[in-house]
């Protein structure tokens, strides 16, 4: 299996650790924010990590999007859910990797909120190439996709058109 031209199976434990942490990103359902971190200290966390320095321009229309200009000084236990999923969703986009894996990463936000995320991923993939891969049962979010795989216990069933709504 491949990511990008590097071969995974090739790779060392520590080479698959630094490839994790520079080219692959989560959204989990449970946000995984740490609680005595602010929110833009758990945006920038990963970077700060990977001794990276965040690219203040891509930061800023990241924050811009998830709305979270406001709250960038709050702890997680002071952010409703979906301010929380805002969050990860930017800790996630902020390092700009190669492939983002997303789980249900609408599914605590208000429709309006859920399309503008869906519109920053969108964004992800037509500017920086990110390939973004979303766990869903949401019709929605599976139309906003380029393709759409369906799975059955925990096998790939086949490709199916997206979903288109109206």
């Amino acid at each position: 299996m491949n990511l990008g031209c590097v071969e995974l199976g090739s790779l060392s434990d520590a080479d698959l650790a630094l490839l994790r942490r520079e080219q692959v990103a989560f959204v989990f359902r449970p946000f995984n924010l740490v609680p005595t971190l602010t929110a833009g200290e758990n945006i920038t966390l990963p970077l700060l990590l990977a001794r990276k320095r965040p690219d203040p321009v891509w930061l800023e229309a990241v924050l811009d999007e998830v709305r979270l200009g406001d709250y960038l000084t709050r702890r997680p236990c002071e952010l409703s859910g979906g301010q929380q999923q805002r969050v990860a969703l930017a800790r996630a986009l902020a390092s700009r990797p190669r492939i983002v894996f997303a789980d249900e990463p609408t599914g605590n936000l208000g429709c309006r909120s859920g399309a503008e995320l869906l519109g920053l991923f969108r964004q992800a993939v037509r500017e920086l190439g990110q390939t973004i891969v979303l766990a869903t049962q949401d019709p929605a979010v599976a139309g906003a996709a380029d393709s759409v795989l369906s799975v059955s216990d925990g096998r790939l069933a086949g490709q199916i058109p997206p979903p288109t709504l109206g």
